[in-house]
């Protein structure tokens, strides 16, 4: 405990694996607070990027084609999702929301079990960031290093587009109200699908890049769905500095605390939640005003 080096290792695991939980957060929480739309199934796409990324990078023997292809196959699979589903569900109501889409992680579950099989397959990182790095005078796998880098870079254009332009300014006025949104002349239907598209394509890189650290298992994209639902509720709806806060949050306070406390970890992160629901229950930082 009183060891330097640890505190300097679990310090870069959480930021790890809050970088993962921001990747899957930001699409889940933009796609709740501007289509109004619980969407379960973003856990199996997280799921789907995996798998599909193992199987590309074994065809072409090249892990950036996974890292290139593998979301733009989400992407697509989302797609057909919000014209067959998704769109034809958005006034249905919650309930119908929630039961769909929980429907859909077992199609989805039950498809890659056919397709792939029920086992764990891996995936090698690229040879430029295998091996490990010596950073703040520990040694961490270059890797981990990397998925830091692809959070934080994800983090600052997704900021840039949010803040300083055009379609950024258009998302934000469809989050705070849509119909007055719709009235100034933009084609909501149109952003609508385009941010989903965005956030099945990030679910999907989140995937491919988790898959050579954890590897691709059938049930990876129901273990991660908790953890993304209470990023979400703590950082507040459609809000990107609420993800960012909410995935630091989250993402410390399970590493840190399973490595200090590891009895008490395990429930530390609801107690939080319930906390949040109860204090402040529009979340940290939310979206409208």
């Amino acid at each position: 405990m009183t060891d330097a080096g640890f505190w300097i290792l679990q310090f870069l695991n959480a930021l790890q694996y809050s970088m993962l939980l921001f990747l899957l957060s930001i699409g889940l929480t933009v796609i709740f607070g501007l289509l109004h739309f619980i969407n379960l199934a973003h856990g199996a796409l997280y799921m789907l990027g995996a798998y599909v990324g193992v199987s590309i990078a074994a065809a072409t023997g090249s892990y950036w084609a996974a890292f290139l292809l593998a979301p733009l196959a989400v992407m697509a699979i989302g797609a057909v999702l919000y014209f067959t589903l998704i769109d034809r569900l958005r006034q249905a109501g919650p309930m119908n929301q929630v039961l769909v889409t929980f429907g859909l992680i077992f199609v989805f579950l039950d498809a890659v079990r056919i397709g792939w099989g029920d086992i764990a397959l891996g995936l090698d990182a690229p040879k430029m960031f295998q091996g490990a790095s010596h950073i703040f005078g520990v040694d961490y796998p270059t890797y981990r290093l990397f998925i830091i880098a692809l959070g934080l870079v994800v983090m600052g254009v997704l900021m840039v587009i949010l803040n300083r332009t055009q379609i950024g300014a258009m998302i934000r006025a469809g989050v705070e109200n849509e119909h007055m949104a719709a009235a100034m002349g933009i084609n909501v239907g149109r952003l609508f699908f385009l941010v989903f598209c965005v956030g099945c394509a990030l679910a999907g890189l989140a995937g491919v890049v988790a898959a050579p650290v954890f590897s691709a298992t059938t049930g990876m994209g129901i273990s991660i769905l908790i953890p993304t639902l209470i990023v979400v509720v703590i950082g507040g709806l459609g809000s990107l500095q609420g993800a960012v806060v909410g995935a630091l949050i989250v993402g410390f306070l399970e590493t840190l605390g399973a490595a200090v406390l590891p009895g008490f970890a395990a429930i530390s992160v609801y107690l939080l939640l319930a906390a949040i629901l109860v204090l402040r229950p529009q979340g940290l930082i939310p979206a409208r005003g």
